[in-house]
């Protein structure tokens, strides 16, 4: 991973600091049902004001496409934000011209200012040069802390970048830090777990994981997937099988790279997808005709807990089975558990990310175990890909 810039690097004292945050929570009637965005940025924006700046936040929320939407206002998450912080504040209704000018203008040492969801704007999305240069007029220097966002080509998240002085916030800082620890100079030996449903949709990742990991561990339907690829008949089970052939590319890719790929020896079938289901763990190629695949069995969680515990790094992203509906969540549960633990132990380095996969490690309530997980979601999926990310990209020192 290139050197980027952090807050260390900047001189803040003084200045009015952009900050470009990740406060884009769930809501319901009005209320900020899930504040952990917001309180995942305060180390940033106390940190800017302990070093002399003032802090004005940048932020999109929903998906309003250019257009000022009342409902998608980032009023909204106002007195979360308060709360978080510990202090009132500040809010302008535009993010750029007069009004965000002297809003600015008013703001002294310890202030906090809001500014209106820059995707309002339609030049934020195609990263307008017009539009990115008023946000940048509004500071003296720039920090952006939501790596969840970065994978945009933005003018909050790429453009500013290149017309101020510009680093990551603390958030940003420590999930670059984590990410290359886990894919950029990893304690090996590596291994990644992948699941959920279709190999189609994480062809990337796996092309990418073949060639920088020494083990890889696939679950949920895409394993399916794989074992059509051999031959294997899986019942019912949710499976791609006009992708047998890539996945047959990828076990013979896998194999020329060193790579070991490790797929279910057993499995967990039911005839239907209802909480309680009546079930049976049979090998992996005995799965009858008329039931469905919907966990990994004992025996390859055993086999789970073996790479682990032979690995020093470990990446998620996927559960193993249907974790929403016990009993299919035993497998990812089982495995989770068995990370945490080496993890506490200091044996294992774990970086997780994902929605699917930050769900199930909370319901195996582990999620405070693991070295680092994301919450990033589409960010850490192209991270893993190999891609580059626009905004970590525009941080690094030039």
């Amino acid at each position: 991973m290139a050197d980027f810039n952090t807050i260390d690097d900047l001189d803040l004292d003084g200045k009015v600091v952009l900050v470009r945050v990740d406060v884009n929570v769930p809501v319901e009637n009005g209320q900020v049902t899930d504040a952990t965005r917001i309180e995942k940025i305060v180390p940033t924006v106390k940190d800017i004001q302990g070093r002399g700046g003032i802090p004005v936040l940048l932020a999109h929320f929903d998906r309003p496409k250019g257009k000022r939407v009342d409902g998608m206002s980032l009023k909204v998450v106002l007195p979360a934000l308060e709360k978080a912080l510990g202090q009132p504040v500040k809010f302008s209704d535009e993010a750029i011209g007069g009004p965000a000018k002297r809003a600015v203008a008013d703001l002294a040492k310890g202030d906090v200012l809001l500014l209106e969801n820059t995707r309002f704007y339609p030049g934020e999305e195609t990263n307008d040069a017009t539009f990115a240069a008023s946000l940048a007029a509004l500071g003296q220097a720039y920090v952006n802390d939501a790596f969840s966002a970065a994978h945009r080509a933005h003018a909050s998240t790429e453009g500013i970048a290149r017309l101020l002085p510009a680093a990551a916030g603390r958030l940003m800082e420590a999930e670059l830090k984590a990410l290359d620890a886990a894919l950029g100079n990893p304690q090996r030996p590596v291994v990644a777990v992948v699941g959920g449903a279709k190999v189609s949709t994480k062809l990337d990742l796996l092309g990418n994981l073949i060639e920088k990991v020494d083990h890889l561990v696939i679950g949920g339907g895409m394993a399916n997937t794989f074992l059509v690829a051999q031959d294997i008949e899986v019942g019912k089970s949710l499976a791609e099988r006009d992708m047998a052939d890539t996945a047959r590319d990828i076990l013979d890719k896998a194999e020329k790279t060193g790579c070991t790929i490790h797929l279910p020896v057993d499995v967990v079938v039911a005839r239907e997808f209802k909480a309680g289901a009546d079930s049976e763990t049979v090998a992996a190629d005995a799965c009858p005709a008329d039931a469905m695949i919907l966990d990994a069995g004992p025996a390859t969680v055993a086999k789970i807990r073996e790479v682990f515990e032979s690995s020093r790094t470990l990446i998620w992203n996927g559960p193993l089975g249907a974790f929403e509906i016990p009993p299919f969540d035993a497998a990812t549960n089982a495995a989770a558990q068995e990370a945490a633990r080496l993890t506490r132990e200091g044996k294992l380095i774990s970086v997780a990310g994902g929605g699917d996969t930050v769900a199930a490690l909370n319901k195996a309530g582990v999620s405070g175990d693991f070295t680092f997980i994301s919450t990033a979601g589409g960010a850490f999926l192209e991270w893993m890909e190999g891609k580059e990310l626009p905004g970590v990209a525009a941080l690094q020192k030039r």
